[in-house]
């Protein structure tokens, strides 16, 4: 029988369908390579169960807000919602390596698509003959506490951060989930929408686990290194151009705006600083 191939595109991932003597299987495929081959991998992201449908299936979702943290975009849940399918439809077992794991995390992560990455790994099989591995992995761990903050299960989202140690590169996106979970739970908490010193307080009283933070201080909302390179900058030019800034932005892991802001607030206060020392020299 000859095999016939359909293909069509779902957020980052190039899905084939093929139709042979054995039913349908799906491959779905990341940077060119095949990540997992079967029908329940289809059915765990939610996609239609046609052989030419590109439909997106179920559970698109509404857009959420989204953090105000500096340098950092992360949605927030308008409401605790449940994320898993009723457990009368199971899913298929899936058994994938580790590694067709984590590149799937990653692509759903990167594709922003949070009800799908949590029936996909509400689709993985408890006993896992990799469970340990699994549990170890940057990749999946850093999906769990996705699905844990959407989802509302901040304790689950904690136990995540705190017991595990994460790369540098894993640090922005979690250190901005603890915090907006804990400001969210300080909300519910006084009934009303928080302020800057109350956020400021909130951080004092749930500090950043070590796992997720290199340690360094930070003053003003950016790191002190950040802050000596913004200084550095200004002394050779207080009006930067765009260019610049984004320059700037790239060098210190800041965004245009808040390179942008920066530079406006030093430069009022420089002004508000000349002008009481002329009042004073004058006077």
């Amino acid at each position: 029988m000859v095999e016939r191939t359909e293909p069509f595109v779902y957020a980052n991932l190039d899905c084939d369908r093929r139709s042979g003597g054995h039913g349908v299987r799906v491959v779905l495929r990341k940077g060119g390579q095949d990540v997992v081959a079967t029908l329940a991998t289809h059915m765990a992201l939610g996609l239609s169960s046609g052989l030419c449908s590109g439909s997106t299936g179920p559970g698109s979702g509404a857009h959420s807000e989204t953090s105000s943290s500096p340098g950092i975009s992360v949605p927030i849940p308008v409401a605790p919602a449940p994320m898993l399918p009723n457990p009368m439809f199971a899913l298929p077992t899936l058994n994938f390596t580790v590694s067709q794991v984590a590149a799937v995390c990653e692509t759903l992560e990167e594709s922003g698509d949070i009800e799908r990455l949590a029936r996909f790994l509400w689709s993985l099989p408890v006993a896992h003959p990799n469970i340990s591995e699994l549990n170890k992995n940057e990749a999946v761990l850093r999906a769990r506490a996705i699905v844990s903050f959407h989802s509302g299960n901040f304790r689950e989202l904690y136990s995540i951060l705190e017991s595990h140690k994460f790369t540098k590169g894993s640090h922005g996106k979690l250190q901005a989930m603890w915090l907006e979970a804990h400001y969210q739970e300080a909300e519910k908490l006084r009934g009303r929408a928080l302020g800057p010193v109350d956020k400021y307080r909130v951080r004092k009283k749930f500090p950043l686990p070590r796992t997720i933070w290199d340690g360094e201080q930070k003053t003003h909302c950016f790191k002190e290194r950040t802050r000596s390179l913004l200084r550095e900058w200004y002394l050779q030019d207080p009006y930067p151009n765009p260019t610049k800034k984004r320059e700037l932005a790239q060098a210190t892991g800041l965004t245009p705006t808040q390179v942008g802001n920066w530079f406006k607030n030093r430069r009022q206060r420089d002004r508000a600083a000349a002008a009481k020392n002329r009042l004073v020299f004058f006077s």
